[in-house]
């Protein structure tokens, strides 16, 4: 296998470490010895970590752990074990597995001074995918597996894997004499996944991962054109309010600005998933006519004959809560624990008037002011945290929410359009030659 054909492509410069998450199977244990061996033909001085994660889910699973301390160890290669102790819910183990995993691996590299994780995803992988999420008629899940994806805002999974068969990969053990750990969950029936793997043939794989890179390629064009809708056609004129020129309804692209509109309403809104589509395309196709007034994905649509505004509406606003880092409304990232502060909208907060700007009405700016984050203070008034300088420790930084945990190299586009609206933090610059992170 050439290392070269796979790994040329990733921007390492700056970075002196890049984690490598091993599990001892086949695909990442081939990924962690391709990466080496592509370091040092190309004399590169960055150095690999291998990361583990134990998931405390088989009695097994501590002895694997060292057995891929052993490999990365006869390497030459520093290994570190993350163990998953929290305790394990009920229902939704995978979900909460899959996340652990993810929190752990972004710990690990951001102690490891890099902002790169390279994963084992394979083409087999895309494809198996792709099957499940067509099994579960989720259209933007056509895309499949991106190659890269920034977790948090902050660390890039990146799957240089993606175009090639774990066959392959096996063979490349396999001709070193490398032995690699079979889980017995990938056999178990019972899982999605090995039901799809065991109904897949090769020629159906290969067709499948061509179809799953037809669409990332479909939506990350979409994205572009909807990025440039949202550059072309919002502003926000006051925080937490959205101020979208009613031109957008007679854009000729009607996918891009259905799509445009479903990112706002989602970043409003503070919403994971976007909004449902044929929903938001019909209320785009209403804003070219008389005014209205309508809720969606959390949202309030206000269409008025100057401009179209949205904002959080009151329903569903987070109860008062003690200070600490994390996501506020899935719309704000708190930062500072502050000193025994409570977080709370603003309205319940008893915020005062913010007068608003000259082409804001009133009433408007004062429903987006009351979803603000706050604290309360003494005397009965309220600071807002999402100022520059916060309050007493706390501040309070905007999100992109559809994609503040998880951002899809092929969403990069909207998704640095909605940053600059919102004034969140820029998304951060993919990890390849050439790429702006646009």
């Amino acid at each position: 296998m050439d290392p070269a054909g796979l790994f040329s492509s990733l921007d390492l410069s700056g970075r002196r470490r890049v984690a490598v998450a091993v599990s001892g199977g086949g695909d990442s244990l081939a990924l962690l010895i391709l990466f080496r061996r592509f370091l040092e033909a190309t004399h590169s001085p960055v150095e690999p970590v291998a990361v583990t994660v134990d998931h405390r889910l088989r009695p097994e699973s501590a002895d694997e752990a060292r057995q891929v301390a052993g490999i990365a160890a006869g390497l030459g290669i520093a290994h570190r074990t993350m163990a998953w102790d929290a305790a394990k819910p009920a229902a939704g183990l995978s979900a909460a597995a899959r996340e652990a995993r993810h929190l752990l691996l972004a710990q690990a590299a951001r102690e490891a001074g890099t902002d790169i994780v390279l994963t084992g995803h394979t083409l087999d992988d895309q494809a198996e995918t792709l099957a499940m999420r067509r099994a579960r008629g989720q259209g933007r899940g056509e895309a499949g597996i991106a190659p890269a994806t920034l977790f948090d805002w902050r660390c890039w999974f990146v799957r240089p894997l993606l175009g090639t068969r774990r066959a392959a990969l096996r063979r490349f053990l396999a001709g070193l004499g490398q032995a690699w750990i079979d889980d017995p969950s990938n056999a178990n029936m019972a899982s999605e996944r090995a039901r799809t793997r065991a109904a897949l043939d090769g020629p159906g794989i290969l067709r499948l991962a061509a179809e799953a890179e037809a669409a990332g390629q479909r939506r990350a064009d979409l994205g572009v054109r909807a990025a440039a809708l949202i550059a072309a056609h919002a502003r926000m004129p006051a925080p937490g309010l959205v101020r979208l020129d009613r031109r957008i309804a007679a854009e000729p692209d009607r996918a891009a600005g259905a799509y445009a509109l479903r990112i706002l309403l989602a970043c409003t809104g503070g919403r994971e998933h976007l909004p449902d589509e044929e929903r938001a395309a019909a209320l785009l196709g209403r804003m070219d006519g008389v005014n209205f007034r309508a809720t969606l994905s959390r949202s309030v649509i206000d269409v008025r004959r100057a401009a179209v505004f949205l904002l959080r509406e009151r329903r569903g606003l987070p109860e008062p809560q003690p200070a600490a880092p994390g996501l506020w409304d899935g719309r704000y990232r708190l930062e500072g624990a502050g000193a025994g502060e409570t977080v709370m909208a603003a309205g319940e907060a008893g915020a005062g008037k913010v007068e608003a700007p000259a082409d804001v009405p009133q009433s408007l700016e004062d429903a987006a002011a009351s979803a603000r984050p706050a604290v309360r203070l003494d005397g009965g008034a309220c600071a807002f945290l999402d100022t520059a300088g916060g309050h007493s420790g706390i501040r309070a930084r905007p999100v992109v929410a559809p994609w503040a945990r998880y951002l899809p190299l092929f969403d990069a586009a909207p998704a640095a359009a909605a940053a600059a609206l919102l004034g969140a933090e820029p998304v951060p610059t993919a990890p390849f030659a050439g790429h702006n992170g646009r």
